[in-house]
C-alpha cells in the first residue's frame, strides 16, 4: 500500500449501532445520522455510502463543504441537512439540489428568500430557536417579525423543521439547564403554531439528550457519536444501560486504525532511544518501527505513554513520538517481524486497543482523537 496506515470501517457494526438505536427511538422518529467533523473521523464517503446501505436516509453535516461531499457520496438519493456554515453564494446551490439547511438569523432568510425568488424554486430551511445554548438561533424578541417574514414569503420557502440545541446533555450537572431549554422550545413550538406557521417537524436531540432524555426525540434525532459505536459520556453510557438493565456495552465500535513494523533493531542496555533524552534502554531490547506519527493523528503527547497490539499483546511506545514514526518494544514478543500488523486503535487476537484508552493516554476527548485523523489515510469497509 502507498500510504502508512489503514483505516477499517465494519459495516457489521455499523447495522448493529442503528439498529439497537432505531429499535429505541421507534419507528415514527427519523433517525438523522450526523457526518459532520469527516464523519467524525471514519470518512464521510466510506461512512455515507455504508450507513445507506444499512438504511440511514438522513444526513446532518455541519458546513456546506460536507454538504457537497454527501451530495456527491450518494448521487444526492438522500435527504441531507447542513447545521451550521453554509456561504450567500452557496445557498444557490442548496435551493437547487434541495439539500435542507438551518436558518439562524435574518441576514441568511434574507439572502434565501432572495434567491428562491431568483431561482423560482422554494428552499428547503429549518428554523434554529434560541433557547439557552447561546450560540446560534433567532431570540424570543425577534419572534414576530420572524414569523412575518416567513408567513409573507411562504410561496419561496419549504420549512422543514423547527430545531433548537442542547448545552450539554451528556451531563447530569446540565439537567437544570436542559429542561429549561426543553420547555422554551415546547412553548416557541407553540407559538409558531397557534400564529399558523406551517413546518412538517419539531428537533432537538443529539446523542446525548436521544439517550438520556427520551422526551427531547420529538420527530427526528441528530445522532452522530452513538452511531461510531462510542458515548457522548460515560456518564450517559451508565445511566442508560442502568435503566435498560443491560450488563454490557449495547454497540459496537466501528473503526479499527492498523498499519504494519517497517523495521527491527537491537538496542543494548545504556543507550538512549530516538530524539533527546526520552528513553533510556535499562535491559538489550528489541524495538520496532512504526511509519505513524503526529502527523497522521498520534498524539506527541503518548511518548512513552502510548500502546499497540502487535500478535495480539500490548507494546510500548519508547521515546519521543516522531512527526512520522512511533518506536515500540517488542523485546518479549516472539516471533515478531517487519511486515507484521500493527493495530494502532481496534482489536488484534484477544487483546484490544479502545479509542477510550487510546484517548487516555493522550488527554484527548474522543470526538477530538477521531476527528484529527488525517483525511488522506485510506478508509476502507470491512465486513
Amino acid at each position: 500500500m502507498f500510504h502508512s496506515s489503514r483505516i477499517e470501517i465494519s459495516k457489521s457494526a455499523l447495522q448493529s449501532n442503528i439498529s439497537y438505536i432505531k429499535n429505541l427511538i421507534g419507528e415514527n422518529v427519523i433517525l438523522s445520522s450526523v457526518v459532520k467533523g469527516n464523519a467524525y473521523g471514519h470518512g464521510i464517503e466510506q461512512f455515507v455510502q455504508t450507513a445507506k446501505i444499512c438504511g440511514i436516509n438522513h444526513f446532518s453535516v455541519y458546513s456546506a463543504d460536507e454538504a457537497y461531499r454527501v451530495y456527491k457520496a450518494l448521487d444526492g438519493k438522500s435527504e441531507i441537512m447542513i447545521m451550521g456554515w453554509i456561504d450567500k453564494s452557496v445557498i444557490e446551490w442548496a435551493i437547487r439540489k434541495d439539500v435542507q439547511f438551518y436558518v439562524f438569523n435574518f441576514f441568511r432568510l434574507e439572502e434565501t428568500i432572495n434567491l428562491s425568488k431568483i431561482l423560482k424554486k422554494k428552499a428547503r430551511i429549518h428554523i434554529e430557536l434560541e433557547t439557552g445554548m447561546n450560540r446560534s438561533g433567532f431570540i424570543k424578541k425577534d419572534f414576530n417579525k420572524l414569523f412575518e417574514i416567513l408567513n409573507t414569503n411562504a410561496e419561496h420557502l419549504i420549512i422543514e423543521g423547527l430545531c433548537t440545541h442542547y448545552a450539554g446533555a451528556e451531563s447530569v450537572a446540565n439537567y437544570v439547564r436542559i429542561n429549561s431549554q426543553y420547555k422554551k422550545f415546547l412553548q416557541y413550538n407553540k407559538w409558531f403554531s397557534q400564529k399558523g406557521l406551517n413546518y412538517k417537524a419539531i428537533h432537538s436531540a443529539s446523542s446525548a439528550a436521544t439517550m438520556s432524555y427520551p422526551k427531547m426525540r420529538m420527530d427526528m434525532v441528530r445522532v452522530g457519536i452513538l452511531l461510531y459505536g462510542f458515548w457522548p459520556s460515560q456518564e450517559t453510557f451508565i445511566e442508560h444501560i442502568s435503566k435498560q438493565k443491560l450488563h454490557h456495552d449495547p454497540l459496537k465500535r466501528i473503526i479499527s486504525w492498523k498499519s504494519k513494523i517497517m523495521g527491527l533493531k537491537t538496542v543494548k542496555r545504556g543507550e538512549f532511544i530516538g530524539y533527546g533524552n526520552y528513553y533510556i534502554a535499562l535491559r538489550e531490547m528489541l524495538i520496532a518501527l512504526v511509519p505513524v506519527g503526529y502527523s497522521h493523528g498520534f498524539s506527541r503527547s503518548m511518548t512513552n505513554t502510548g500502546r499497540v497490539l502487535i500478535h495480539g499483546k500490548r507494546s510500548n511506545v519508547v521515546g519521543a513520538v516522531n512527526m512520522n514514526m512511533i518506536i515500540v518494544d517488542v523485546t518479549d514478543i516472539a516471533f515478531v517481524k517487519i511486515g507484521d500488523e500493527v493495530v494502532l486503535i481496534g482489536t488484534q487476537l484477544d487483546g484490544e486497543i479502545t479509542v477510550h484508552s487510546f484517548t487516555e493516554m493522550s488527554e484527548q476527548m474522543n470526538y477530538e482523537l477521531l476527528t484529527r485523523l488525517p483525511t488522506n489515510i485510506p478508509r476502507k469497509i470491512v465486513a
